[in-house]
């Protein structure tokens, strides 16, 4: 069964997501405060983050950034807030996050969007490499190398590439690309452009070609262009 890690200080919440989760047959740990939930998120090998992110000691933002850019955990992360607006939609996946549930919610909702982060995370990829330019993804290992580097993705950024990848050179629209990685359950409007943003940062900034293009009007591909 997999293994989740709640991090959530509303005890009421807690005790409705927990008892529904195990009742599901998820095997289930529990934090609430930041500090103990970052701690077991590093130590502890675990399937899914159900994160909120209004904690004591260290909020959700923190843990996400700490998760992706010192630990160099890709641990899929369901966060859970109060807060609706677009900007802090967008501030929760630039932290990391890879989904996002605004509070009050209706714990089928929660379900379904847990198991769509587990079916991701863990999907049936092909084994051999595949290879652009000097850009290189093992589905089998889950690891991507550009000019020998290897690059710390998250669980969407790494879906994102590898659906870009299999299209390469094609363009592929922004609907089709949102169904293949999110199928059935469309995220907010800004969340791939918001993942695609932090894709990269990671994949293409550092290095001196552009391989991730957006076609205005189309979508996106991912090439060895001379220019947009």
């Amino acid at each position: 069964m997999p293994m989740i890690l709640l991090i959530e200080d509303n005890h009421d919440i807690a005790a409705m997501v927990g008892d529904h989760l195990e009742a599901s047959g998820y095997d289930l740990d529990y934090a609430a405060d930041g500090i103990t939930g970052m701690h077991l998120a590093v130590t502890q090998p675990f399937d899914a983050i159900i994160l909120d992110l209004m904690l004591p000691g260290m909020d959700g933002m923190e843990i996400c950034r700490k998760l992706r850019n010192e630990a160099a955990k890709s641990t899929p992360v369901l966060m859970m807030t109060a807060r609706d607006t677009l900007e802090d939609k967008v501030a929760g996946l630039d932290a990391g996050a890879d989904d996002y549930l605004v509070k009050p919610f209706e714990i089928e909702e929660l379900d379904a969007r847990l198991r769509a982060l587990l079916r991701r995370a863990g999907g049936e990829l092909a084994s051999e490499v595949m290879r652009l330019a000097d850009l290189e993804i093992n589905p089998g290992t889950l690891e991507v190398h550009r000019s020998g580097k290897r690059l710390n993705l998250t669980p969407i950024g790494l879906k994102l590439l590898i659906e870009l990848m299999k299209a390469s050179p094609r363009v592929i629209s922004k609907r089709a690309l949102e169904r293949k990685v999110w199928g059935d359950i469309p995220p907010d409007s800004d969340a791939l452009r918001s993942h695609l943003y932090n894709l990269r940062k990671v994949m293409d900034k550092p290095f001196e070609n552009q391989l991730l293009h957006n076609v205005p009007g189309m979508g996106y591909r991912l090439a060895e262009l001379d220019e947009d």
